[in-house]
């Protein structure tokens, strides 16, 4: 008796150049999926058809700006494929303007837009750069709107890799909370749906005995649980998503993405975190990052 063929998983992949697509696309490779880089946007739903009932029922396409003119074709061809069946995930990576800058600096590679740019009557080559990042911002801008972005301007390639594979991992049919601690004084992630700053909590920093400790070791749990404040910010936050994460899911949202601060994150942020994924991992998906510890 025949089984019936197993459903296609599509992982689009897109972002600005220079964020990290060829690493995300070798950890998916990794993961046993057909992977295709730079695909015109017309032959999207063709290759998913030949793909269908083939030998591998994992794909991933990359796509960038060079397909710019045919890119707006993409968000009608998604909802097609998902009236269809296909299992999808749409990730898009993103960074700061001048992480970017530094990157192709580094590399001393051409942006992919540089000769829009220089066809300008702009000399300058910094400002030729810059320019060329702002205007592939804005002809990407509607796919970042329709997926879940990942902010790569903090972390390794090895944590780029962790994250995909942990995103993959998850069912895709259900909302899925991201719950990420960071610290302040490297910069908000890009990528948070809501930013929540507990710098205002008792410090373990200032204690001898925990200072080169963690929000996950127990010294330090033990020490926020004593603290009324503590408890309070925890009962606020959960309460507000716990609240809402309905209407969000009923609003076809795949991924929510709750950034925790504090000063250094070590403490605060990552106990905080800790305790949010347990609370909310019985209903919902849930996936945890630590932006500074995952660095180490």
């Amino acid at each position: 008796m025949k089984t019936a063929p197993e459903a296609l998983h599509l992982v689009l992949l897109t972002g600005m150049s220079g964020s990290g697509k060829s690493v995300a696309l070798h950890a998916l490779e990794d993961l046993g999926f057909y992977c295709v880089d730079n695909l015109p946007p017309e032959l999207l739903t063709a290759l998913v058809m030949l793909e269908q009932g083939g030998f591998s029922s994992q794909l991933a396409i990359a796509m960038d700006v060079r397909s710019a003119s045919s890119l707006p074709l993409v968000p009608k061809q998604l909802q097609a494929l998902k009236a269809q069946g296909v299992l999808i995930d749409s990730i898009f990576l993103d960074s700061t303007t001048d992480t970017l800058m530094r990157r192709f600096s580094e590399t001393r590679r051409r942006h992919p837009l540089s000769q829009v740019i220089h066809g300008s009557l702009l000399t300058d080559q910094r400002h030729d750069l810059t320019q060329a990042i702002e205007l592939e911002r804005e002809l990407l801008g509607e796919l970042r709107s329709h997926a879940h972005v990942i902010d790569t301007s903090m972390i390794r390639p090895t944590q780029l890799q962790s994250y995909i594979k942990s995103m993959i991992a998850t069912p895709g049919q259900q909302l899925t909370l991201v719950f990420e601690s960071f610290a302040f004084k490297r910069g908000i992630p890009n990528d948070a749906d809501y930013v929540f700053d507990v710098r205002m909590l008792p410090n373990p920093h200032y204690d001898p005995a925990l200072k080169d400790l963690t929000g996950c070791d127990n010294a330090v749990i033990t020490f926020f649980q004593q603290e009324p404040e503590v408890a309070r910010m925890l009962g606020q936050i959960h309460a507000f998503l716990d609240s809402w994460l309905e209407a969000l899911a009923q609003n076809h949202r795949s991924y929510v993405t709750v950034a925790i601060g504090c000063t250094g994150g070590q403490h605060r942020s990552v106990y905080l975190v800790e305790q949010l994924t347990a609370l909310f991992s019985s209903k919902w998906n849930t996936l945890k990052r630590h932006r500074e510890m995952d660095a180490r």
